[in-house]
């Protein structure tokens, strides 16, 4: 197509959308909002949800609480909930608070907030020290709202959870005991579309065994349980599997639970669609078809085995015929339970042609698909794509692409708003409904990292901005279970119009975690706001400390002229170990770790938590948060640490980097022993749970390498290259650093030491053999690791502090 023609038709599509959009923007949503009403469970139902949701919660209460569904008319039009004084005629057990909803998640969420704001409660995840409900008076002594009682309204419609990767990063060996407490956990917290990925793979069998596949066939397709998440999206095949026809059935019944509590507490899931990722064997079976051979996707040299998938062009009938089969499928198992579909046909995976008609072909095709089988569908796209593959997504693309399906069907994720918005250079998606998203974390890293102002602000200023079209805000982690202050607030930010003083939040927020306002905890919560959750730099937190991911590279390659005079004086100024930290500047070629605040600040901050221990000692909140900041202080000082060692090589100063190398060692040994001090730092605890889900030997076994291989190497090595994406899914738990990290940093200095003594080069190759095939061995170990905590983690960080920072 020409560029006059381009800009003829892009333009012509974008009055059209435009115009449209004024007029029928409010009324596509407010029918697709009343279709999806017409699904949920019934009025009776709910309230017993949430019922349920207290008993689990608070059984001590079951009493103290009335439940009610009322329509949204009550609540001018929208979602809402209401709390109120119930006013008894009679003394005795019996309600104290009446609290109704919309739904039962309103119910849930009216719950919670009552809870944190009249009983000073708090609810996190299990993994980050599980409930404060000490705080929470005694029945019958609940205290009251005021007189006209409250009522919270949603200022978006919808908060989406989930990212399509956190099924294998988090969820993947959890059982139905697990998936309760986070059916409850989003119920309090206000989720309301969530995604269901759960169990798709016996769908696509069933789909695909129609069409002639065979179970060899998928076998070579699927990937194993650890890696589904990347199989599903055609970016890998078979690496990890094959899956077993145990987990496929268990996964299945899996879901159907999962999808009948999220449609009781009125729940709207978001089900998988087709995206055009086929195995191989259709191209045989089908051979005038339009299935192309993907590149590679980051495998070591590009393997077949693993690499290299393919893809059926949406703009073949084929994909409209498996399309509709398996939204079909899906309908059979699980009912009618939605109309909203995930789909990321061109996710990390471009069109062929940048030409915008094409696109837009390509985009109408895919939707076709859906609506055959389920003729009320939308579809629901991750925005990933504009940001990861902008220099492909220009407007013209973003515009045919958006454009192509009627107005109402299409509903985008901007999936890192909280650093990279899509929404406030595209036009607000050029007139497409979008969910503003908090993206935060990559991989389930665990380290401690947010920019709480963006979260108190973006939701609302993208909300208010002029002709926005924001119908809901989301949190697209890759990972759950840490930092949950971040999850906290922006859970909040569903029920708030308006922007929160983030400082003075803090305060509520760490007297309702501790169960009490203790002075030093909230002046180290002030440190924390200032430093570690308010990054700015605009730059995507992965965690990249040295311990966890550890440098693959050969420092002697490189000129030692290149140390700077910051780094002199630095070494110069830690030798005596009273000064750390002083310097940030870099010199020009030693690795550099991500660091976006001032080690000093936090340090204090730390001395603060610990200055609050005999205060704090018996909560788990506190435990959890204190483990935490002294890991994360502990790590940053490896990485000035691991630096050092690498001037001091480059010196050819021996006895520098030895010391240096075993100063390195021993914070790794030390940072082992102080997560094993507590249940939710632990590598026994993800093996285990693994192994729990295998019913015979060989799941088992495979099973326990997929959750070893994910956390460590993840993808394919060869003797002498390390996977492209080791240590993506790193992690600080006792055990790994013990048996994982540390053999791997005390080989690599043996290298550098040898290399010195014997005036030789630094042999990276020679380590890389070593380290890999040790990596191999022990992803196919099967040690048994503990599950449960040992040693005091207050006197063991009280030690530690005195060691390092005394």
């Amino acid at each position: 197509m020409s560029t006059l023609k381009t800009l003829i038709f892009t333009t012509t599509l974008l009055i059209l959308t435009l115009s449209s959009v004024a007029l029928s923007r409010p009324e596509a949503i407010d029918s697709l909002l009343k279709r999806l009403d017409s699904k949920r469970a019934s009025s009776s139902d709910q309230e017993s949800a949430a019922k349920a949701v207290l008993k689990r919660l608070l059984p001590s209460h079951i009493h103290s609480f009335l439940f009610k569904i009322v329509s949204k008319d009550v609540c001018g039009g929208h979602s809402c909930f209401l709390i109120n004084n119930y006013y008894k005629e009679s003394s005795g057990n019996g309600p104290e608070i009446s609290i109704k909803g919309t739904t039962a998640v309103e119910i849930a969420s009216g719950l919670h907030w009552y809870l944190k704001h009249w009983c000073g409660a708090h609810v996190s995840w299990d993994k980050t020290g599980g409930v404060q409900i000490a705080s929470i008076p005694k029945p019958g002594s609940l205290p009251h709202v005021k007189d006209k009682g409250v009522m919270i309204q949603r200022p978006v419609p919808w908060n989406y959870y989930q990212n399509v990767v956190t099924s294998s990063y988090s969820y993947v060996w959890w059982n139905w005991e697990r998936w309760e407490k986070e059916l409850d956990w989003m119920a309090l917290q206000g989720i309301n579309l969530p995604l269901a990925f759960t169990g798709q793979e016996a769908i696509w069998q069933k789909v695909f065994m129609n069409l002639n596949i065979t179970t060899e066939d998928l076998n070579d397709f699927f990937g194993g349980p650890a890696f589904l998440a990347w199989a599903r999206m055609g970016n890998l095949h078979g690496w990890g599997g094959p899956l077993s026809q145990n987990w496929l059935d268990q996964q299945l019944c899996l879901q159907k639970q999962i999808l009948s509590r999220m449609l009781e507490l009125g729940m709207t899931p978001v089900l998988p669609s087709f995206s055009g990722n086929v195995p191989a064997a259709l191209k045989k079976i089908f051979p005038s078809a339009n299935i192309t051979r993907l590149g590679d996707w980051n495998t070591v040299d590009k393997n077949p085995r693993w690499c290299c998938t393919y893809l059926l062009n949406p703009s073949d009938p084929l994909f409209v015929e498996i399309g509709e089969a398996f939204i079909r499928q899906q309908v059979k198992e699980y009912g009618d339970v939605t109309d909203i579909y995930n789909c990321d046909t061109f996710n990390e995976n471009s069109p062929p042609t940048s030409d915008p008609a094409y696109i837009s072909s390509l985009g109408a095709a895919v939707y076709k698909a859906m609506s055959r089988g389920d003729k009320d569908a939308v579809w629901l796209m991750q925005g990933w794509l504009f940001y990861s593959d902008s220099a492909f997504w220009k407007p013209p693309q973003m515009q045919a692409l958006l454009h192509s399906v009627p107005f109402g069907k299409m509903i985008v994720l901007d999936l890192f708003a909280e650093a990279k918005p899509i929404w406030k250079n595209s036009s607000q998606f050029y007139g497409t409904p979008y969910v503003w998203c908090l993206l935060h974390n990559f991989g389930g890293n665990i380290e401690m990292y947010g920019i709480l102002d963006t979260i108190s602000s973006g939701p609302v200023d993208a909300r208010i901005s002029e002709n926005s079209t924001m119908v809901g805000v989301g949190m697209c982690m890759e990972g759950i279970e840490h930092n949950p202050v971040v999850y906290e607030l922006m859970s909040e930010m569903a029920f708030r119009s308006g922007k929160p003083q983030v400082l003075e939040w803090l305060k509520t927020y760490s007297r309702r975690r501790y169960g009490k306002a203790v002075r030093q905890v909230v002046a180290a919560w002030d440190i924390l706001y200032h430093t570690v959750y308010n990054c700015t730099d605009g730059i995507a937190d992965h965690n990249t400390d040295f311990i966890v991911k550890f440098p693959d590279w050969d420092p002697s390659l490189h000129s030692g002229s290149n140390i700077s005079e910051q780094d002199n004086m630095r070494i110069l100024l830690t030798s005596s170990g009273t000064r750390r930290f002083l310097f940030q500047e870099k010199s020009s070629d030693i690795p550099e770790a991500h660091l976006w605040y001032s080690t000093q600040e936090v340090i204090q901050a730390l001395w603060l938590f610990l200055d609050a221990g005999n205060d704090l000692a018996g909560s788990l909140t506190y435990r959890y948060d204190l483990v935490d900041l002294t890991r994360q202080v502990l790590s940053k000082l490896a990485n000035q640490v691991y630096r050092d060692a690498m001037i001091a090589f480059r010196r050819k100063d021996a006895r520098a980097l030895n010391l240096h190398g075993q100063k390195f060692l021993q914070i790794i040994k030390d940072i082992d022993v102080l997560l094993a001090s507590d249940d939710n730092f632990l590598l026994g605890t993800w093996l285990e749970s693994a192994k729990k889900l295998a019913i015979d030997p060989n799941d088992m076994k495979l099973y326990e390498w997929n959750a070893r291989t994910q956390v460590t190497m993840w993808y394919d090595t060869t003797k002498t290259n390390q996977s492209q994406f080791h240590d993506y899914a790193n992690k600080f738990w006792s055990g790994l650093l013990e048996d994982y990290y540390l053999p791997r940093a005390s080989t690599y200095f043996g290298h550098l030491m040898k290399s010195l003594e014997g005036n030789k080069n630094f042999k990276l190759t020679e380590w890389r053999k070593e380290w890999i095939a040790f990596s191999n061995k022990w992803q196919a170990d099967t040690k048994i690791y503990p599950v449960k905590a040992k040693g005091d983690a207050l006197a063991i960080a009280k030690a530690l502090y005195r060691k390092y920072f005394g």
